[in-house]
């Protein structure tokens, strides 16, 4: 019997993308893993990470804190593509690959809860625009020379998850622009292909709201890293639309995605009203960005569970505001961290958090605002997970979820020496101090380096496709 997944793949093939290309295993060493078999694609043999000196669980029910800290000699196994075990002495099972994780720090995979992954073909463009004078210049433009190219689109998309991927993020919610169904399909793919966990927040014309139900069916649910939300922009002027891509949600029984108030003068469309006009307020509601809200909205906000994607590098960028992160965090309001695609520049969910506490400490010149470094690296991992409806599966080290897991090299010059590990990841880690990553159980990353990934011709690919997109 044919597998949906290949039935999948046979459809995608005549589309004419590109497939991945494979690259050999790299050298293992002895320190590494035992003799056997090198990791092949797909290949999820048990997996023991020996002896590291700290693992931040991110469950205060398995470790110390509010981020479940174990310290010293610390083994966490993979299995079946979930964690099967957090300890000390955990026997490896038969055919396990081991890593030796001794002075290195494990930790659950970054959840970015708002990106535009096919952004990466402008990435630095019109450096000097705010949100409107670059969507005017840059991201149209763009869109509409790639949107019927999904060759292109492709490997823009295929570039930018795999450097989201070594970078340690293993969740993205990727809110994708209006695109033919041909074009959607090849973005779909680039994803699956790429290794990430992924959730297609998809968002179409009125018209063209029957194309989402489509993807779902045919390309996300067959496979086991993706799913869905329907996303839209807000606001009484665009009201019908967005009744009509809610009733899709919620006949979809997936979450809204809305970007809500990223400039001031979005109050002249009432978004906060429109979402209440149509029913959507509550916790199935991802908002990004969310800058600009009232005393009285922020409050609404907690008091419905609506849930926030917090995008402070792009916000700055843009000259966008700076979101009110501490009045949300009164409200007991859940809220991630999220890149938002090309006005991020690049995929660092360091400097992310960095910046999100940075923020809001030279606002208010108190440095025991929220977020705190702790809850900085929460929000990178649980709490977006969290805010996307996925906390029983992903965001913590917690026996039974799914084996998303990086682990991180701090023997480094940008992180050495040892002082506080909990407050240098914040500060000091970079994405080169990502060594391994796992997605559910798959290892995607091993010594620093992506595997089976042809990095030369990913890149060489990108840039055939951005030519494109300048030409036209």
């Amino acid at each position: 019997m044919t597998s949906p997944r290949m039935s999948r793949r046979r459809v995608l093939a005549g589309l004419g993308t590109v497939p991945l290309a494979a690259a050999a295993a790299l050298p293992e060493t002895a320190r590494d893993r035992p003799a056997g078999p090198a990791d092949a694609p797909g290949d999820r043999r048990p997996t023991l990470l020996r002896g590291a000196d700290l693992v931040l669980t991110m469950d205060p029910r398995v470790g110390d804190g509010p981020l479940g800290r174990l310290e010293n000699g610390v083994d966490v196994l993979l299995r079946d593509g979930t964690v099967a075990a957090v300890g000390r002495g955990l026997t490896a099972p038969a055919g396990a690959r081991i890593r030796d994780a001794r002075g290195r720090i494990v930790l659950p995979g970054f959840v970015d809860v708002h990106t535009h992954l096919w952004q990466a073909g402008i990435r630095g463009g019109c450096a000097n625009e705010d949100l409107h004078g670059w969507l005017r210049s840059c991201n149209t433009p763009a869109l509409a020379g790639l949107g019927p190219r999904p060759q292109d689109m492709y490997r823009l998309v295929r570039l930018a998850a795999l450097n989201a991927l070594q970078a340690g993020v293993t969740t993205v919610v990727d809110w994708v622009h209006p695109v033919p169904y041909d074009t959607g399909a090849a973005y779909v793919r680039a994803l699956d292909d790429a290794g990430l966990r992924f959730v297609y927040a998809a968002t179409q014309r009125a018209a063209d709201a029957h194309l989402i139900p489509r993807i779902k069916r045919d390309f996300l649910d067959p496979l086991p890293l993706a799913s869905a939300q329907v996303s839209a922009q807000a606001g009484m002027d665009r009201l019908k639309t967005l009744r009509t891509l809610h009733e899709v949600a919620r006949d979809l029984g997936v979450m809204f995605n809305s970007h809500v108030l990223e400039r001031r003068e979005d109050r002249a469309h009432d978004p906060i009203r429109s979402l209440r006009e149509i029913g959507a307020f509550g916790p199935e509601l991802l908002m990004n960005h969310a800058i600009h809200l009232t005393d009285e909205e922020i409050a609404l906000t907690g008091e419905h569970d609506v849930r926030i994607a917090h995008c402070p590098l792009s916000n700055m960028r843009l000259a966008s505001g700076i979101c009110p992160l501490p009045a949300f965090h009164r409200h007991a309001v859940k809220a991630g961290l999220g890149h938002d695609g090309g006005t991020d520049d690049t995929t660092d969910m360091f400097n992310l958090m960095k910046t999100a506490v940075g923020l809001q400490r030279a606002r208010h010149e108190d440095a025991g605002i929220h977020p705190t470094l702790p809850a900085a690296l929460r929000m990178a991992t649980l709490g977006g997970a969290e805010v996307i409806g996925m906390a029983d599966r992903i965001g913590s080290l917690t026996p039974g979820k799914r084996a998303d897991v990086v682990v991180l090299d701090p023997g480094t010059l940008n992180f050495a020496p040892r002082h506080d590990w909990t407050a240098q990841i914040v500060l000091a880690g970079q994405p080169p101090n990502v060594s391994e990553v796992f997605v559910d159980g798959h290892p995607r990353k091993a010594q620093g380096e992506l595997l089976h990934v042809d990095v030369e011709r990913v890149v060489h690919e990108a840039e055939s496709a951005a030519r494109h997109i300048r030409g036209a």
